[in-house]
């Protein structure tokens, strides 16, 4: 690393409304996957802490639930997640459609960000699929509604942009020492980023009225027992508000199950480097979203 007196350090958090590529930019900008991505909205529910260092800083990205109306328990919670990172954040990443149309979730996110005094970078996602002529109209149409410090287009999804913004975030942070260790990519240990994977293949392979109904929790896992592979036992439970939703993420035989199963096994053992031998069962827990206890049991903390 360079000289402390060069080096800049800090924390950059990611907002939105929901489903509009925070999760897959972060993953994107520290060089790994850690967090969970979906096309459906609210994949994202605890702050995710990912870390990026090289030579000349540090940056702690703070990802977060998208920004919305919540309606459950859960929902507070995630909105407390979103709106908390901005006390902590010393840059914040807004990112938006390339869309000049500001409706009421956008609206929503402005009114959080006119809260708070830190610097804001205006980033336009999905950039690939449009001109650059749309590109300006959407900075212009933004600008008229907040203010920010500067503004980039980006495609999350293939790269695109991603060097420059990087460049341009890194300048904006405070001289300091690292908060880190050099190799350190997130605070989340391996069991909560298992569940994650979990979840993920859920939200993938489900049908659209069951995910935001489902939780994950890691009820066992450890290496087997007189094995020198490195085998990892991991047995886990798939929680879902009603019985009907139980057979759907059972399928018929068994085999959306088995599917959520084997394509969470991949990237679990891409994770763990070693090979997994993983067990699902799926339980109903009715109404969890709305049971403080419930919640905090599965890993929705701090909620009041």
């Amino acid at each position: 690393m360079n000289s402390i007196d060069t080096f800049r350090s800090g924390y950059v958090a990611l907002v939105g409304r929901p489903n509009v590529g925070k999760s897959t930019l972060m993953n994107r900008l520290i060089g790994m996957k850690v967090a969970i991505t979906s096309a459906k909205p609210q994949t994202t529910r605890n702050k995710i802490l990912t870390v990026f260092t090289d030579d000349e800083a540090q940056m702690v990205f703070l990802d977060t639930p998208g920004i919305h109306e919540a309606t459950t328990k859960l929902g507070d919670f995630m909105m407390q997640e979103a709106t908390s990172v901005l006390n902590d954040a010393d840059v914040i990443l807004w990112l938006v459609e390339p869309d000049p149309y500001i409706g009421e979730k956008e609206e929503r996110v402005i009114q959080l960000l006119e809260k708070s005094l830190k610097p804001v970078i205006l980033i336009i996602n999905k950039a690939d699929q449009v001109s650059d002529e749309r590109i300006e109209v959407v900075k212009a149409a933004f600008a008229e509604k907040a203010s920010f410090a500067d503004a980039y287009s980006v495609s999350a999804l293939k790269g695109i942009g991603t060097d420059a913004l990087l460049t341009a975030i890194k300048r904006m942070l405070p001289f300091g020492p690292p908060f880190y260790e050099e190799d350190t990519l997130t605070d989340l240990p391996e069991r909560d980023i298992v569940a994650e994977i979990i979840r993920e293949k859920a939200l993938r392979n489900l049908k659209d009225e069951v995910p935001h109904g489902i939780a994950v929790t890691i009820e066992r896992m450890r290496e087997r027992e007189g094995r020198d592979d490195g085998l990892i036992d991991i047995e886990a439970t798939i929680i879902c508000e009603k019985d009907s939703h139980k057979g759907i993420v059972i399928g018929k035989g068994g085999r959306m199950l088995k599917k959520i199963g084997a394509d969470a096994r991949r990237d679990i053992e891409r994770l763990l480097e070693t090979k997994v031998f993983l067990k699902i069962f799926v339980k109903v827990r009715r109404d969890w979203k709305d049971n403080p206890a419930m919640l905090n049991g599965f890993g929705y903390r701090g909620r009041s």
